[in-house]
C-alpha cells in the first residue's frame, strides 16, 4: 500500500469511527432520558444556591478535536436550572404568603451580575392525577402567575422570563403521581445571551 492510500483508508477510518461515535451518544442521551433535578425547598432556596444552579459553565475553547468514549450512564449535557416547590392554592394559579418568599429569593439571585445578561424560562408543572388539558392550562397559568409576579413585585425586565407550562409530562416522582415535587416550578437558564 502506498503513502497516500494509507492517508485515504486512515481518514476514512478515522471519520467512521467519530461518526459512529456520535450516533451511540445521541441514542444513549435520548434513552437514558432527562437528566436529574434538583429540587430546592425551604431552606434550600437561597441567592447562592440558585446563582450556582442557574449559572451556565463557561465554554472551553479549543483548537483540537478530542473525541471521548461515553460511559455507562453518563447524562448529557442540560440547560442550567432550578426547581423549586412554589405552592398555590388548590387547583389555582395564586401565590401563597410562602410562595412569594420563595420568589423574593429568586428575584434577588436573577438581579445578581451572574445572571444579568441571561433570560429564563419559568416552566409550570402539574402532577398527572386528572385530565391532562386542564393539567397543561394550570401548568401555564401557575408559570404566568410567578412570572407576572416577579415582573410586577420585583421589576425584572418581562424580555427575560418567558411563561412555559408543562403540564404533567415531566413528572419527577413517578412511583407517587401526588407527590409535592410533581407540582413544581422550574426557572430554565436560557443559554443565549441577548
Amino acid at each position: 500500500m502506498n503513502t497516500s492510500s494509507t492517508f485515504a483508508l486512515t481518514r476514512s477510518l478515522l471519520a467512521a469511527a467519530l461518526s459512529a461515535g456520535l450516533a451511540l451518544a445521541h441514542v444513549q442521551a435520548h434513552a437514558e432520558g432527562p437528566a436529574p433535578t434538583t429540587v430546592l425547598k425551604g431552606k434550600a432556596v437561597t441567592e447562592t444556591n440558585l446563582i450556582d444552579a442557574l449559572t451556565p459553565e463557561e465554554p472551553v475553547v479549543t483548537r483540537s478535536l478530542r473525541v471521548q468514549r461515553d460511559t455507562p450512564g453518563q447524562q448529557a449535557a442540560r440547560k442550567p436550572s432550578a426547581s423549586l416547590l412554589i405552592t398555590f392554592e388548590t387547583n389555582s394559579a395564586d401565590l401563597t404568603p410562602q410562595a412569594k418568599k420563595q420568589l423574593d429569593v429568586v428575584a434577588a439571585a436573577l438581579r445578581n451580575n451572574k445572571l444579568a445578561d441571561y433570560g429564563f424560562n419559568v416552566e409550570g408543572h402539574a402532577d398527572p392525577r386528572g385530565v391532562h388539558d386542564a393539567n397543561l392550562s394550570l401548568s401555564q397559568q401557575r408559570a404566568e402567575s410567578v412570572r407576572n409576579y416577579l415582573i410586577s413585585a420585583h421589576s425584572i425586565e418581562a424580555k427575560r422570563l418567558k411563561a412555559v407550562g408543562k403540564g404533567d409530562s415531566e413528572v419527577l416522582n413517578a412511583k407517587n403521581p401526588a407527590a409535592v415535587e410533581n407540582r413544581r416550578v422550574t426557572i430554565v437558564t436560557d443559554v443565549s445571551k441577548d
